[in-house]
This record gives structure tokens, sequence and C-alpha cells, in this order.
């Protein structure tokens, strides 16, 4: 029968790369939408389109993953936790659309 082979237990280190980010969500994607205008923009553009064929509900997660399609392969950063904070942008900068997203209120300013 084998030797069992002794493993000595080393401790995990933090894999290459990776970053934590301390930042709220809501700070990032001021930093995210500061660094990346064209992204609300298109996100505008999308939402209008919606509105002009007859749309009367609008969800940010599908105009997300349609501009995912748009946006040139390695923009880095486009996150889905972003997606709330895009829809009160929109409503903020056109309240007439207010009606077409659903909100919810948020915990955390």
């Amino acid at each position: 029968m084998p030797h069992a082979v002794k493993q000595d237990v080393l401790p995990l280190a933090e894999p290459v790369g990776l970053r934590i980010d301390r930042r709220t969500i809501t700070e990032q994607f001021h930093d995210f939408d500061t660094e990346h205008p064209y992204v609300y923009r298109a996100l505008e553009r999308l939402t209008a389109d919606r509105i002009a064929a007859g749309a009367t509900r609008i969800g940010l997660k599908a105009l997300f993953e349609a501009l995912r399609w748009r946006l040139p392969q390695g923009l880095r950063g486009l996150n889905n936790n972003f997606t709330a904070l895009y829809a009160r942008k929109l409503i903020a900068d056109h309240p007439d659309w207010a009606g077409a997203f659903e909100l919810r209120r948020r915990r955390i300013p």
C-alpha cells in the first residue's frame, strides 16, 4: 500500500490582478459615467427609440444587453449594478420618461 503524502496547507494568495474596490456602487457609477459618457448617450438613444416605437415599459437590463452588442470589445466596467442609477439619471434628464421605468426605493444612498 502506498504511503500517504503529507501536504502542508498553505495560505491562499489573492489572485493576481484581483483588486478589491471599496467604493460604493454610486461612487463607482459616477466614475464610470464620467469616464464613459457615450454609454449614457447610447442608453438615452435606445430609450428614445423604444418610446418612439410605442413602448410604454422599458427594462434597463434589456437596454444594457443591447448596448453590450454595440460597444467596442474590451470595455470593462459596464456593471449590471449601474442599471438602476442609469434609469434614475434618464428620468432626471427626461421626466416624461418616468412612467417607462419601474424604480424601487433605494436602501443605500
